[in-house]
């Protein structure tokens, strides 16, 4: 592929906007510029999953092209809180429980950052800078933003519309990020397009204090069927802690209108070969075998060719060779639950002895194995629970 075409897809596949333009960035590139570019993290959950991958998977194309990478973990901005698309205040957390969530990140994110060789990318925490500021310089950061651009954002102004409380902090938020990239000097910010704000508060604070032109590269989201952001919060999204049965049949419990989105976001798949798929699929093709595809295409990433074709296998066992249904009812759980506490809910059993009683007779099934113990908790989802021969729920 020629350099240019190169970075004509660096700059278009999944991108939502670059500023301040295209043009400002390719020009770069194609200058054979090596900028800086950063992807900040806050670890506000144990593991990174799918929707940091997106990210992550672009950012280690910009290394591909001899870009120097820098991975933040917003070791100190995940103790106050990103406020958002958050219709109320974030819990704030401890530094104990910040430092315990990112113990996996670097490991996960060297699936598409080389953190070796004759161009590393870095690892950084924003604490090193922000931990370290004293009052008089976090009110000079503060003079650089009014209330009124603040409120410009629609999470806040929504907030004060319907009369919830919007704390100081939450609006200290955007400038600590911002400040990010003026500590690091950095040319560049990769992010998802729901930071676009505090990415331009970012971009605002570097022409004011450094006097340099950043760009802002945000990528599209992998967003459900009813635009809702997939991610930890949603608990709809796939986290790169999962095994790859569990990867590969989360994804096939995706809605059939977001294959296409995640085709083009989470796998290497040309662009050329989804709309032969598209094609296949007006033609008459049933979406689950392209789907089954896209779940391949994911598990390899993390897990290589072989473990993902063990999870199609395993799942073309599990869920297509023991006649369960196309249509089950779907109910969302939290691993831990008690079987026989989710089935009651449902009203899939008349009680608790009548499960029991169903468990001893052999009658109960999860993802086709027999289950002895009424007491059973789930401990991975999705699962499909059969009951007797004819009863069917798919726990997600």
């Amino acid at each position: 592929m020629e350099n240019k075409e190169k970075i004509n897809q660096l700059l278009t596949r999944g991108v939502e906007n670059i500023y301040p333009s295209v043009d400002f960035l390719k020009a770069k590139l194609e200058r054979g510029e090596k900028p800086v570019i950063y992807l900040g993290i806050d670890p506000t959950g144990p593991t990174l999953h799918l929707g940091h991958a997106i990210a992550l998977k672009k950012l280690g194309e910009f290394q591909a092209l001899g870009c120097k990478i820098i991975l933040l973990i917003g070791d100190f901005t995940a103790m106050i809180g990103d406020p958002t698309d958050k219709k109320a205040t974030r819990k704030q957390l401890t530094r104990e429980e910040v430092l315990n969530n990112c113990k996996l990140y670097k490991k996960q994110a060297s699936v598409f950052l080389n953190f070796k060789g004759s161009n590393p990318a870095e690892l950084k925490y924003n604490s090193k800078w922000l931990a370290k500021m004293n009052f008089e310089e976090v009110l000079s950061l503060a003079s650089k933003m009014t209330v009124s651009q603040m409120l410009e954002r629609d999470m806040f102004e929504n907030r004060m519309k319907e009369g919830r409380p919007i704390f100081l902090h939450e609006f200290m938020y955007p400038l600590m990020q911002g400040y990010d990239s003026v500590a690091m000097d950095v040319d560049g910010e990769l992010c998802g397009n729901d930071q676009t704000f505090n990415a331009l508060v970012g971009r605002n604070l570097m022409k004011e204090l450094k006097n340099k032109e950043k760009f802002v590269i945000t990528m599209k989201l992998l967003t459900d069927n009813a635009g809702t952001k997939m991610g930890k919060t949603e608990g709809n999204m796939l986290a790169l802690i999962d095994d790859s049965n569990m990867m590969f049949g989360k994804v096939m419990s995706w809605e059939d209108s977001l294959m296409w989105n995640a085709f083009l976001l989470c796998t290497n798949v040309s662009e050329q070969e989804i709309e032969k798929m598209k094609e296949e699929i007006v033609g008459g093709k049933n979406p689950r075998d392209i789907k089954m595809r896209l779940a391949y295409e994911i598990v390899r990433i993390y897990y290589g060719d072989d473990k993902a074709e063990k999870a199609a296998k395993d799942f073309v066992n599990t869920f297509q060779k023991k006649e369960i249904p196309d249509e089950i009812e779907e109910v969302n759980v939290t691993v831990g639950e008690m079987l026989v506490d989710i089935l009651s809910a449902k009203e899939l059993v008349k009680s608790k002895s009548d499960f029991r009683r169903l468990v001893e007779e052999g009658a109960v099934s999860i993802d086709g194995e027999k289950i002895s113990d009424f007491q059973i908790k789930i401990e991975k989802i999705p699962v499909v629970i059969k009951i007797g021969k004819k009863r069917f729920i798919k726990l997600v």
